[in-house]
């Protein structure tokens, strides 16, 4: 075997060759390979990367014999020193997460110890981790619905969508049928709620109640014998008591209350 290659064999007896390199103590797989040649090349080039400050990420060509992913953990660990198990390029307040060499994601470093055990896929366009064998959308660690729309739902202050820094999310619509308008020339939060076709439950001084009022219209929906199956609200930072206080008190359209399906 050449250096820094491992013959293995897989559960079928095919055979095939690991790479793995060790670096400052630290022992790194770069993958598996059908032929010994193609995982020297792997070798050898993570030896490069490691030796060689003047590449840089943004130097990876389609061709090169490691998996983009590897490269940029290898060029991470010899920059910063520190070892991350997912495509992440750390700078002192923000770090970068390739998912491809043209689609990078910024995020705030208070983020930094769940990416590096949190792997991102992609779906339908919406951006996932694997959380507790969940599928968990990553707008869900800003308090944003992983149904929601950007632009009128949240949106990015600085126009760029790839840049999930706190600082760059604005949300707009938090809970579920609520929205922000102008009612009779003052700041109100509306609720409204498909039965089919939408019926405005009411209109509330604070998000909070409108969220609430959402969840109560629910409740009359059902109990009136509407079938849908709808996503209540969830209110972070309410005890039992005050919730249902809150509850008690909302007002209700009444073509809601005497819906008849």
């Amino acid at each position: 075997m050449q250096k820094g290659v491992l013959e293995a064999t897989k559960k079928d007896g095919t055979v095939y060759y690991r790479a793995s390199i060790t670096y400052r103590r630290k022992h790194i797989s770069l993958g598996g390979f059908a032929t010994e040649q193609s995982a020297s090349c792997a070798y050898r080039e993570a030896c490069r990367l490691i030796e060689t400050p003047a590449v840089t990420v943004t130097g990876y060509v389609e061709d090169s014999p490691l998996p983009f992913e590897k490269w940029v953990i290898l060029i991470n660990f010899r920059d910063n020193g520190i070892y991350f198990c997912t495509p992440i390029y750390a700078r002192r307040r923000f770090f970068y997460y390739y998912l491809s060499p043209s689609h990078v994601l910024k995020f705030d470093i208070d983020d930094l110890f769940f990416y590096s055990s949190h792997k991102i896929m992609q779906r339908g366009g919406h951006l996932f981790v694997a959380d507790y064998g969940m599928q968990v959308n990553i707008l869900s660690r800003y308090g944003i619905r992983g149904f929601a729309v950007a632009g009128k739902d949240y949106v990015f202050e600085n126009g760029d969508d790839m840049d999930f820094r706190h600082e760059n999310l604005r949300i707009i619509n938090r809970y579920q049928g609520v929205a922000e308008v102008s009612f009779r020339g003052k700041k109100k939060y509306r609720a409204r709620i498909n039965v089919p076709g939408y019926f405005v439950i009411g209109h509330y001084s604070s998000e909070i109640d409108a969220a609430i009022a959402y969840n109560k219209a629910i409740d009359i929906l059902k109990k009136n014998g509407v079938r849908k199956n709808y996503t209540p609200n969830y209110i972070e930072g309410l005890s039992p008591s005050v919730y249902a206080d809150i509850y008690s008190r909302l007002k209700i359209s009444e073509k809601i209350i005497r819906y008849n399906p």
